[in-house]
């Protein structure tokens, strides 16, 4: 390889093995030098010009020579003046007259390569980490009938741009089935299809902030989402406690805020359900402020040990919008959800969903409204429901047997469990070091808020494992802190 200690800004040296500023670069055009005849020289530009972009050149390095580059490479000196000449032309190199080639000051680096966010296998041997269902019971079978069923049956003129609030037949078909299950004041007018509850607490923040509001409260402990999406609306939010009724009146009253968010049929992440008592209170504090409270209906549709709690919503659909999802009856990635809006927000929540993004995939919600028609939805909730029982008893049987002491919360709905351990297991810090260099994740109660009592508390999801691997979990993060 040969030299160019004589073509840097700085003291000769050893060649690009040593760390120059455009030894690294070098490296990543060495597959450009192997790519076929008539495609080299672009390849050549490309990967220079990606060096130049990402950073890797640093505006003022200087290049080698064209000869020096081109003998190191193993290509024709031609292809490396024409990369120089072109990236000089487009302003990515600057050349003086015998002065040599240089990286423009134009150019700026595009910084860190983004976060990936798609989820990942976590390569865990045992994952309690909550908010995933079983994938496994996705209905395909009676999807897929639906899906032939609605394009031998869906019109022409259907597949046009749709009405932001959501196919007719699909909001009237959740009309019925919210009204029958949820017990909430359905108008499938003031229904508005959403790609989950996500996109749900976005738009609503967005129309609370365009009416002036800039606070909203949240449960402490709450989904930490929340923080998140209010923030990109302009919100800043408010931790409130909870007691054991829900979330506390007082706090709320004291806070200051004209809106909050609750999960009163089954609290994320403590499994609190909200006391009679405590629904009035919350609604004649909304009456009093001329506020709105936001229900999520998070996991209400798998109780186990009690009685069905009906939706907040039902009792003043003047002050709560309600939302709710498929995401744990059916599956996430289907990002379908509803939002059922007070009237006097009405136009302006769907004038926010037009703008968003033109309304949902019109054949993702014809398919949906046939599942709901036909009594699909229906079978695949009881289906659910059965399994995740049985998965349910699978972990409080497994805690008891290898956790003696501990004390099992929040299962009488829902797809995950508070497990509060014995003291002798801790303390917490410990107790997560030990269990995840054994393989086993899981999620301290502390995780979710600061209005945490301290203690050995963890939220433990089960919906997505099979008994065998809860038991086998269990003892496996058992033996792992053991002393």
């Amino acid at each position: 390889m040969t030299s160019s200690g004589t073509n840097r800004s700085g003291p000769a040296g050893p060649g690009p093995s040593d760390g120059a500023p455009w030894a690294a670069a070098w490296e990543l055009l060495l597959p450009a030098a192997s790519a076929p005849a008539r495609a080299r020289g672009r390849t050549l530009q490309a990967a220079l010009r990606e060096a130049v972009r990402t950073g890797r050149l640093a505006p003022g390095t200087r290049l080698p020579s064209s000869r020096e580059l081109a003998a190191d490479l193993g290509v024709s000196r031609g292809l490396v003046t024409e990369a120089y000449e072109q990236l000089t032309a487009e302003g990515y190199l600057r050349s003086d007259r015998g002065a040599g080639t240089w990286v423009g000051d134009a150019v700026r680096a595009a910084g860190p390569r983004a976060r990936d966010l798609a989820p990942r296998s976590s390569g865990t041997r045992a994952d309690f980490v909550p908010g995933t269902p079983d994938l496994s019971l996705f209905p395909r079978a009676a999807w897929a009938a639906a899906h032939r069923g609605v394009l031998a049956e869906l019109p022409h003129h259907a597949l046009g741009y749709p009405d932001p609030r959501g196919l007719p037949r699909l909001r009237t078909a959740l009309a019925e089935l919210l009204a029958r299950r949820r017990g909430v004041v359905a108008d499938p007018e003031r229904i508005v299809v959403v790609s989950g509850v996500a996109q749900a607490m976005a738009l609503l923040g967005l129309v609370l902030h365009a009416r002036g509001l800039r606070t909203v409260g949240v449960e402490d402990p709450g989904s930490p989402e929340h923080g998140a999406l209010y923030a990109s609306a302009g919100i800043g939010t408010v931790p409130l406690p909870l007691d054991d009724e829900g979330l506390a009146v007082g706090p709320l009253k004291a806070s200051g805020v004209r809106a909050v968010v609750t999960t009163p049929a089954h609290q994320f992440p403590t499994g609190i359900a909200c006391s009679a008592r405590r629904r009035t209170e919350l609604l004649d504090w909304a009456r009093s402020v001329d506020g709105l409270v936001i229900e999520d209906d998070y996991d209400g549709d798998f109780r186990y040990d009690r009685a069905p709690v009906g939706a907040l919503q039902g009792l003043d659909p003047g002050h709560v919008a309600y939302t709710g999802s498929v995401s744990k009856s059916l599956a996430p990635g289907l990002r379908l959800g509803w939002l059922l809006v007070p009237a006097s927000l009405r136009e302006e929540v769907v004038e926010r969903k037009r703008t968003m993004d033109l309304g949902n995939p019109v054949l993702d919600q014809a398919l949906l409204a046939r599942f709901l028609e036909r009594g699909d939805y229906d079978r695949q909730l009881r289906r659910c429901q059965r399994a995740y029982r049985e998965r349910r008893d699978a972990l409080v049987t497994a805690l008891a047997a290898y956790f003696p002491g501990a004390k099992v919360s929040g299962v009488a709905a829902g797809l995950h469990a508070i497990a509060a351990l014995p003291e002798r297991y801790g303390p917490l810090d410990r107790f997560l070091e030990r269990t995840r260099a054994a393989g086993v994740a899981v999620r301290p109660l502390a995780q979710y808020g600061t209005a945490v009592e301290d203690g050995l508390r963890l939220v433990l999801g089960y919906a997505h494992l099979s008994p065998a691997r809860i038991r086998d979990g269990v003892a496996l993060m058992a033996d792992a802190v053991r002393d």
